[in-house]
């Protein structure tokens, strides 16, 4: 079992930044793909970047040239910089994990509590 423990979140005005953490424990072994999902108020939850055990990435067109993903592979912590805030960033940030680097969809094995993000206008 591995259990996601995510950090960062906060209030921020548009144009500024935040970074988000991820630390996962357990079986960290066991992680290949670790992505992050948010999700909004009234909306379902979305993908907003995968870093696979490779370092391969793949961002969201709406956060591209934006955000950033990283992970210290010794500990498999997961990063999220976020740059250039919007409004609309605004959200539930969650991280998960997958022992698969090419999981479907949000079918990850473990997720975290959710961290919240706040951009005001």
């Amino acid at each position: 079992q591995v259990q996601l423990v995510e950090s960062g979140g906060g209030l921020v005005q548009a144009g500024g930044s935040l970074r988000l953490s991820c630390a996962p424990s357990g079986s960290i072994f066991s992680i290949n793909a670790m992505a992050w999902f948010r999700q909004a108020p009234g909306k379902q939850r979305e993908l907003v970047a995968i870093i696979r055990s490779s370092g391969s990435t793949y961002y969201a067109d709406s956060v591209k040239g934006r955000f950033t993903i990283s992970r210290d592979n010794a500990k498999n912590t997961l990063f999220l910089q976020m740059n250039s805030l919007k409004p609309e960033d605004t959200a539930v940030y969650y991280c998960a994990a997958d022992k698969l680097n090419y999981p479907a969809g949000a079918s990850y094995d473990y997720w975290g509590q959710g961290t919240q993000v706040t951009v005001s206008s």
